[in-house]
């Protein structure tokens, strides 16, 4: 984890002391649930919890200490609340392994993670949805391989994101769902020195489901899913990150980030503004993603368990949530604040001398009775004229001058077909379909 793209709350979760609460509490509920089972007795999880209720610290420094002696952390911590809470303390973990701690922490901390950055997303959603509100019917130009295609709105360009970011949603409210379960089985999960009940108990006490069936640790099939999904919205904040990026060059203009008094674009030349936030989000996004691979590997364990999964997991799992939530934030200023241009929007439009309306004409002509091929062949031929003079032709007047074009269609027909507003009639339509 960097500090510099880490916000406090995503990463108070991650911290050895918050990590080392939720192993208490693990352990005091199965304590508790095996005092009323009379496994151990009831005295062991009241004084465990009396303790707990002073607020103790807890002293990470001292249970690194006896980790670097015992070589276990688990050990360790148990060994190290022993020493505060006395000779109760020795009832605890019965029956228990090591990775019923570690697992159910990790799903408990995955759980919280997913709950921020779900609220992350709804502050996204929330700010493109004004944005989109806001440039409904601003014409721009659409492109397909970067090249001039035919007109969009830069409302439509944000109702594609907002669409994009609200599957992203509910992805990962399912992938919550789903890593979000309990174990606490025993050594290779088959409870065979603890009950089922103290599962069910520390499940609902953490607010967790329960593991169908664990071996000696919770099947990693499910942490792969929940990391892909977040590879998949790391995904969708690059890719409205690289559409801020190609409208910000200088050549195009159409919108750019937000450049705050002070700012400096470059230590050598004066004048640059760079997207240097949206670049930014191109490089944690591929942080993001890089922890998919290793989820993946992760799930092929050696027979009930092996720890090669631990150690992916002690980066993956902070690195991943603390990035996505910084992304996301981020992501959200950038829209919130993104300076939009219309009236640049409209001449980069009305550059090409009018080629955004070819497809009109050749639909005309073909309505009108000329082949498709014969079509295609005349609007191209007044068209590549266009485009080779750098949009200094008019396609209106060419096309008007055409007598193949002009034996087909009258000159009001051609004209009919350079409508702009005819482009956006279904703009109600879509908008109803994203927004509701």
């Amino acid at each position: 984890m960097v500090p510099r793209y880490a916000r406090p709350a995503m990463t108070a979760i991650w911290e050895p002391e918050a990590k080392y609460r939720i192993w208490f509490e693990i352990e005091a509920h199965a304590t508790q649930k095996l005092g009323e089972l009379g496994v151990v007795p009831e005295s062991a999880a009241k004084a465990l919890w009396d303790w707990w209720a002073t607020d103790p610290k807890i002293d990470v420094e001292a249970i690194d200490a006896i980790e670097a002696v015992t070589k276990h952390d688990v050990i360790a911590f148990l060994t190290w609340v022993a020493e505060q809470v006395g000779d109760e303390a020795r009832f605890m973990h019965q029956g228990m392994t090591s990775s019923d701690v570690l697992d159910t922490t990790l799903a408990v901390q995955l759980d919280r993670a997913a709950a921020m950055l779900l609220d992350d997303i709804d502050a996204l959603l929330a700010a493109i949805k004004k944005r989109a509100e806001e440039h409904k019917y601003t014409p721009t130009i659409g492109r397909s391989h970067g090249i001039h295609a035919e007109p969009v709105t830069f409302g439509l360009k944000m109702a594609e994101a907002y669409a994009e970011f609200s599957r992203c949603r509910e992805r990962l409210e399912f992938a919550r769902r789903e890593i979000a379960t309990c174990a606490i089985s025993g050594a290779v999960g088959t409870f065979a020195n603890i009950d089922p009940s103290v599962e069910a108990h520390v499940a609902e006490k953490m607010g967790l489901a329960i593991e169908p069936v664990s071996t000696q640790v919770i099947p990693r099939d499910r942490h792969a899913m929940f990391f892909a999904v977040l590879g998949v919205i790391a995904s969708s904040i690059e890719r409205l990150s690289v559409e801020v990026r190609h409208l910000q060059r200088t050549e195009v203009l159409e919108a750019e980030e937000y450049f705050s008094p002070g700012q400096k674009g470059s230590s050598a030349m004066p004048h640059k503004r760079n997207p240097v936030l949206t670049e930014n989000l191109t490089g944690l996004a591929r942080v993001v993603r890089s922890a998919v691979m290793p989820a993946m590997e992760n799930v092929a364990l050696w027979h009930e368990r092996d720890i090669s999964h631990s150690s992916v997991e002690r980066f993956i799992g902070p690195d991943a949530t603390i990035t996505l939530d910084f992304a996301l934030a981020r992501l959200t200023g950038v829209v919130e604040k993104l300076l939009v241009y219309p009236e640049r929007m409209q001449k980069n439009l009305d550059r090409m001398g009018g080629l955004v309306h070819s497809q009109r004409v050749l639909l005309a002509l073909t309505q009108a009775g000329v082949s498709r091929e014969d079509a295609y062949r005349l609007v191209q031929r007044n068209a590549m004229k266009v485009w080779e003079s750098d949009g200094e032709l008019s396609l209106l007047e060419l096309l008007k001058a055409d007598g193949e074009v002009t034996a087909a269609l009258t000159t009001q027909q051609i004209e009919e077909k350079f409508d702009l507003d005819y482009h956006f009639r279904q703009v109600d339509t879509i908008f109803d379909r994203v927004f509701g």
